[in-house]
């Protein structure tokens, strides 16, 4: 694996850890896909470094559980916010 790669790995999983960031918000911050991040973080980053995957694996676990809650909270607020102008 290339060196700049490595290294990206890493300053993802760190975000990721550090800000307890989405997939998606990582992939906003650093401008790269999401698919690119998902790859890095999951198929990659357990060849870089095994401690830093197990952290960063609890955390998208954690997200994973979570997103139906987000995603009817965004729901919520959209039609609220659609009401208010009505």
């Amino acid at each position: 694996m290339q060196q700049y790669i490595e290294e990206r790995i890493i300053e993802l999983a760190t975000y990721t850890i550090e800000k307890k960031a989405t997939v998606r918000e990582t992939a906003m911050k650093y401008g790269i896909s999401k698919s690119t991040v998902h790859k890095d973080l999951q198929d990659r980053l357990p060849v870089v470094n095994k401690q830093l995957y197990h952290e960063v694996n609890d955390i998208l676990m954690f997200n994973k559980s979570e997103r139906h809650i987000r995603g009817g909270l965004a729901t919520r607020k959209k039609y609220k916010r659609e009401l208010e102008m009505a």
